[in-house]
């Protein structure tokens, strides 16, 4: 793939807000392919074969790599990366074997990795990776605070995170079951009922990290990807089950996140992304402050995003996700096609999970220009 330099290959500019509908696209935007695909070349610079796992990413960055490379495959019909999927599924389980470990929302980012090798390849034995994944997660709710899943295994913690991914799971897991598949939509019909009940969406309208010891909001920061997750789940839901409540609801956090998220020009930053400051955060919340898990999240956003345009094409949603992308590129990239935390920029230093984060957007915008304008 040609490499463009960083002055030219520019896409045009997002569309105006309001556009009517026009003839599908007939094709990705080329600038946007292009540079997905240097992204994720950067990416697999991390890629070490022998364990299957990208060097400087955690257990759960790499579910979430594997996953952004799996879509960027899906999006551009490229084919370099498969093998990589075979690889990691071999070799990684030797590090946790079956993908799980005592966090339950890792077992949950391991499993939408999983569902996504099976749509590209149709073997099953991802699949059943992924259901395996899932019935551990399940045992991981119990009638404390009415229902809903532990964050780990010790049972320490309420909060939303691992929820809203049992929630999508549920959701992914029984759209691809078929006859096998009713568990799984009670599943996620249960998830939704508990954790809409649960306070854990506050007065914003976003989704906070997570449940005090009492069971209620513990005003935890409200991390980009808390709100793509959530997003991501009723939108399978309103797919699954048609009724328009699951979607209004996702728009409605979708708006909150685009409102309250973002910095001039409209560009997703994490809270605290450039102060740094402890806030109240919460156990896990402080703890990704210092190993820099935060860097994955605005990517997570943007793919479940997507996921909502594809069923509620709304321009502002396109508008958001072409802006971020080119922000992205133009603004916090450095020689190497490696992209920074801030996609305003400045560049600030790369690692994988600030590359699949920004590899998660540039497929968004890809998948966006391929679809006629909302």
């Amino acid at each position: 793939m040609s490499r463009a330099p960083a002055s030219r290959g520019r896409p045009p500019g997002p569309p105006a807000a309001g556009r009517g509908p026009g003839p599908p696209a007939a094709g990705p935007d080329p600038a946007f392919r292009d540079w997905a695909g240097q992204a994720a070349a950067a990416l697999q610079r991390w890629y070490r074969p022998r364990t299957g796992l990208w060097k400087t990413a955690g257990w759960w960055n790499c579910a979430n790599a594997l996953t952004a490379l799996i879509q960027h495959s899906q999006l551009t019909g490229e084919r370099r990366y498969r093998h990589v999927i075979e690889t990691t599924f071999a070799r990684a389980q030797r590090v946790n074997p079956g993908f799980s470990t005592e966090f339950y929302d890792d077992d949950g980012w391991w499993a939408l990795a999983w569902i996504a090798a099976f749509d590209l390849t149709g073997e099953a034995r991802y699949l059943e990776a992924a259901r395996a994944l899932f019935a551990g997660m399940a045992a991981g709710w119990d009638g404390t605070c009415g229902g809903g899943l532990w964050w780990t295994r010790g049972r320490t913690y309420k909060n939303a995170i691992p929820n809203e991914l049992f929630l999508l799971v549920a959701g992914c897991l029984h759209r691809r079951a078929g006859s096998r598949g009713s568990g799984y939509l009670d599943w996620a019909l249960r998830e939704w009922q508990w954790f809409a009940a649960s306070g854990l969406i506050g007065p914003s309208g976003l989704v906070n990290d997570g449940l005090t010891a009492g069971c209620a909001n513990n005003g935890g920061t409200t991390w980009t990807y808390n709100q793509g997750v959530i997003i991501g789940g009723l939108a399978v839901l309103h797919e699954i089950t048609g009724d328009g409540a699951y979607g209004a609801q996702a728009e409605a956090i979708a708006a909150a996140a685009l409102r309250e998220l973002t910095v001039p020009p409209g560009i997703l930053a994490e809270p605290g992304e450039r102060r740094r400051e402890p806030g109240r955060t919460g156990l896990r919340s402080r703890l990704r402050r210092r190993d820099g898990d935060l860097a994955q999240f605005k990517g997570i956003f943007v793919r479940n995003l997507y996921q909502l345009y594809l069923r509620s094409p709304r321009p502002q949603y396109r508008d958001f996700i072409l802006a971020n992308a080119t922000s992205l590129w133009r603004n916090s990239r450095n020689r190497r096609n490696q992209i920074g935390l801030a996609w305003t920029g400045p560049f600030d230093r790369a690692d994988a999970a600030r590359q699949g984060s920004a590899l998660d957007a540039l497929n968004a915008a890809v998948g966006v220009t391929a679809q006629a304008p909302g």
